[in-house]
C-alpha cells in the first residue's frame, strides 16, 4: 500500500504518518526531513526530489510519504492508494503547533531535522499565508488528480474515528 498525508501546517500529518506506517508496516518519509537540514537550511528542489524519488523506488512495494511541498515528485499522489487530506481550521492547527513546540521546544524530532522552534512567520503561515486561495487550489488539484482513494478530514474527532474503525 502506498499512502501519502497532505494538510496544513499543525494538522499532525507527520503524527498520521507514523501511525499508519506502524499500523501497515510501511516505510515513512517526512518531506519535512528532506527539506530541511541543520540549523533550518533548505535543500533545493532537485535534491528534495532524489531524495523522494530514491525512497519510492526502495520501497516500491508500499511506503508512507507525508508533507505538502506540491513542486517536489509529484507522481507521489499519482502513485498513492490513499490520500489522507487533513483539512482542519487554521485555529486547531495553531493551537497544534503551539502544544509542538512546548513539548519539542529545543529539541530535534524524529520528523524534522532541526530543533524545534516557533517565530512569527510559521505563525503567520498558519494562520494566513497558508490558506490563501493559491493555497487551497493547490489542495484541490493533488486531491482530483489522485488515482487513490482519498479521504479527506475537517476535524481530528474525524479522523479518530476512522483510524478506530480500520481492522
Amino acid at each position: 500500500m502506498k499512502i501519502c498525508v497532505t494538510g496544513h501546517s499543525g494538522a499532525g500529518k507527520s503524527t498520521l504518518a507514523k501511525i499508519l506506517g506502524e499500523k501497515y508496516n510501511l516505510p515513512v518519509l517526512h518531506l519535512d526531513a528532506t527539506y530541511w537540514y541543520g540549523e533550518w537550511q533548505y535543500r533545493t528542489r532537485e535534491e528534495q526530489a532524489e531524495i523522494v524519488r530514491a525512497f519510492m523506488a526502495e520501497n516500491s512495494e508500499g511506503w508512507v510519504i507525508d508533507g505538502n511541498y506540491f513542486k517536489i515528485c509529484l507522481e507521489r499522489f499519482a502513485e498513492c492508494d490513499k490520500l489522507f487530506y487533513l483539512n482542519y481550521n487554521r485555529f486547531f492547527c495553531f493551537n497544534s503547533a503551539v502544544k509542538r513546540y512546548k513539548k519539542y521546544k529545543g529539541e530535534i524530532r524524529g520528523d524534522c531535522p532541526c530543533k524545534e522552534k516557533f517565530d512569527l512567520e510559521f505563525a503567520l503561515w498558519i494562520l494566513f499565508k497558508g490558506r490563501t486561495r493559491k493555497r487551497r487550489n493547490e489542495f484541490n488539484k493533488i486531491i482530483s488528480e489522485s488515482r487513490g482513494e482519498v479521504l479527506a478530514f475537517k476535524t481530528r474527532r474525524k479522523l479518530n474515528e476512522y483510524l478506530k474503525n480500520q481492522v
